[in-house]
């Protein structure tokens, strides 16, 4: 039998309960869901599921850059677009 390792990582409660319970409905335990992810990284390499940014329209630039774009149509400038029925 293989010897086993411990590992300690920090997660939400509500996170960790919330995972618990579904993983029961299942019928597994967090650790067999844990043991699937290492054996699913280690078979493809890489990690089994998308991982991406947030959404663009939310980044810190954009909302700046609508941000002045109201503060200008609100100024008076600007034209509104054929779609917008005045």
């Amino acid at each position: 039998m293989t010897k086993s390792s411990t590992i300690t990582m920090s997660v939400d409660d509500k996170l960790r309960k919330q995972a618990e319970i579904l993983c029961e409905d299942m019928g597994l335990t967090l650790s067999t869901v844990y043991t699937m992810l290492l054996k699913a990284i280690v078979h493809t390499r890489t990690i089994p599921f998308k991982i991406q940014a947030a959404d663009p329209f939310y980044s810190d630039k954009n909302q700046e850059y609508l941000m002045e774009s109201i503060r200008e149509l609100d100024a008076g400038h600007g034209q509104e677009h054929e779609l917008i029925d005045a």
